[in-house]
């Protein structure tokens, strides 16, 4: 099994940047993608950006260009740096990993844009 932990979540004003992180552990051999979904109330969970085994991202554009993803392979930790938040980006964002036994997800952190 794999476990993975969100954080960096909260609170913050319109332009404003948040980082979020997502830690893996447990059984998780050779790491296929990471990524980063989101999901507003009454919305569909949708893709905000995934970085591959060879260091290969793509990202929804609605975030191009104020989203950044990254990977630290050492410490099984993916990283998404918010810039430039809109109120649009408010939502639950859960951190994905798959690998060869599957594709698992993190709880879940929250991230709200209000002024």
């Amino acid at each position: 099994q794999v476990q993975l932990v969100e954080s960096g979540g909260g609170l913050v004003q319109p332009g404003g940047s948040l980082r979020l992180s997502c830690v893996a552990s447990g059984s998780i051999f050779s790491i296929y993608g990471m990524g980063w979904y989101r999901q507003a109330p009454g919305k569909q969970r949708e893709l905000v950006a995934h970085i591959n085994s060879g260091g290969g991202t793509n990202y929804a554009n609605s975030v191009k260009g104020r989203f950044t993803i990254s990977r630290d392979n050492a410490k099984n930790t993916v990283y998404l740096q918010m810039n430039v938040l809109k109120p649009e980006d408010t939502a639950v964002y859960y951190c994905n990993l798959i690998n060869p036994t599957g594709r698992y997800w993190g709880q879940g952190t929250q991230v709200t844009v209000s002024s």
